[in-house]
């Protein structure tokens, strides 16, 4: 598959698994995003670096 066939797909999952958590359980989403927002910005840096790293490594392992 090209890369401009598969960006709007991993797009599309990204938005549709995003979408769960305040689907399902709305007071539970709103508790974790005051959390978040309570955070110092070296942590949420943290936070989304090792993000990032998992997605790399689920990347490698599932094309590797």
């Amino acid at each position: 598959m090209d890369f401009w066939q598969v960006l709007p797909v991993a797009l599309a999952l990204v938005l549709i698994i995003e979408g769960v958590l305040p689907f399902l359980s709305p007071a539970s989403w709103r508790e974790m995003l005051a959390t978040v927002g309570r955070l110092d910005d070296r942590t949420i840096r943290k936070i989304g670096l090792g993000s990032m790293l998992a997605g790399l490594l689920l990347l490698y392992w599932v094309n590797g």
